[in-house]
């Protein structure tokens, strides 16, 4: 069980060393287009600000829908949004979304809704290297499932603050079948406020909830770092701190899932399989810590490197202060957030 531990331990601190590389907001373009009465058409759209102002792709709604008026680009604290609107004398199914970039997408997924005058909602997912997208004339439940799907994986495996939990719940459960039980817990207690706020039961504002996710992290990491197993509440339950905690994840799981909307026809299968998908990042993302931590411990072994330095690798309050250091800040981040 050390060696399990320390395997995780190994493979989390090169993670750790390794996020300054990922771009720091790898959130997805948002294009809602809307069908507003008769004929009138408005498209917004929504990108990054880590995106450089001349890099702004431009998006349009081709087929045979003009366009009568542009709104200028705006920057908001963390997004450039602007607004388009068209005449659609046809109706906007069977017309075809475009996106033209100066330069190569990087790396940003976008995503697409669609309301009909009549209620319908679409949703399309164009990855990195996909330009455009037609909106189908009627509501596919395949593609439903496979949009939302990868939505729910794509969601999970970008949010560190959501896979450093995770991590941080490893830690302290420290064996396979606490492990299971806790991240059971946690599962089942994300997918509960996740249902509640995207089906629009609870309603939490979401900059204050993305803080106290932050706040989350910095609270396990700081048991870990305490390591008082025999005394630690959170060591000794904690399937039940999971389980708390989970039902905060849930709302910042269901953000996303409230800027995209959900088809009212098929919304049962459209919330399953984003709820699917997250479980299923979970899993990816668990193996794939696994593996790294395997590959670098027999490459170490190997290596014959000192035993000093793996020592040092292998010790939790080391990734524990790098987590709640890195969750710090974000908190405090989130927090200016709120003023700004």
């Amino acid at each position: 069980m050390c060696q399990f531990i320390c395997r995780i331990a190994t493979g989390l601190a090169f993670i750790l060393f390794a996020l300054p590389a990922f771009p720091h907001d790898l959130r997805p373009i948002f294009v809602d287009i809307t069908e507003e009465k008769e004929s009138t058409v408005t498209l917004r759209w929504k990108v990054p600000g880590s995106v450089e102002r001349n890099s702004l792709p431009e998006i349009i709604l081709n087929g045979n829908c003009t366009e009568e008026e542009t709104t200028e680009i705006l920057r908001y604290s963390e997004d450039y949004q602007s607004r388009q609107t068209y005449q659609c004398p046809s109706g906007i199914s069977g017309q075809e979304v475009k996106m033209i970039f100066p330069v190569p997408n990087p790396s940003l997924t976008t995503i697409i809704r669609v309301s009909e005058r009549h209620g319908g909602i679409h949703s399309g997912m164009l990855g990195p290297g996909e330009y455009t997208w037609p909106i189908p004339e009627q509501l596919n439940r395949t593609a439903v499932i496979k949009n939302y799907t990868v939505l729910g994986i794509e969601h999970i495996l970008r949010g560190w603050d959501h896979l450093l939990f995770i991590v941080c719940l490893v830690l302290i459960a420290r064996s396979f079948r606490r492990i299971l039980i806790t991240i059971t817990g946690f599962t089942i207690a994300h997918s509960i406020t996740l249902a509640a706020s995207a089906l629009d039961l609870v309603a939490l504002p979401i900059a204050p909830v993305e803080a106290v996710i932050a706040l989350s992290i910095v609270f396990v990491a700081m048991e870990i770092a305490k390591d008082q197993k025999k005394t630690n509440l959170t060591y000794r339950y904690p399937a039940i701190v999971a389980t708390s905690f989970g039902f905060l994840h849930g709302f910042g799981f269901a953000s996303v899932l409230r800027q995209v909307g959900l088809p009212q026809t098929e919304l049962p299968i459209a919330l399953l399989f984003f709820n699917l998908g997250v479980e299923i990042g979970q899993i990816i993302f668990v193996a794939f810590l696994l593996g790294l931590s395997t590959t670098v411990v027999f490459v170490g072994e190997k290596s014959n490197l000192p035993v000093p330095t793996l020592k040092l690798l292998q010790t939790q309050k080391v990734i524990a202060y790098g987590i709640g250091a890195l969750a710090s800040f974000w908190m405090i981040e989130r927090t200016i957030g709120f003023w700004v």
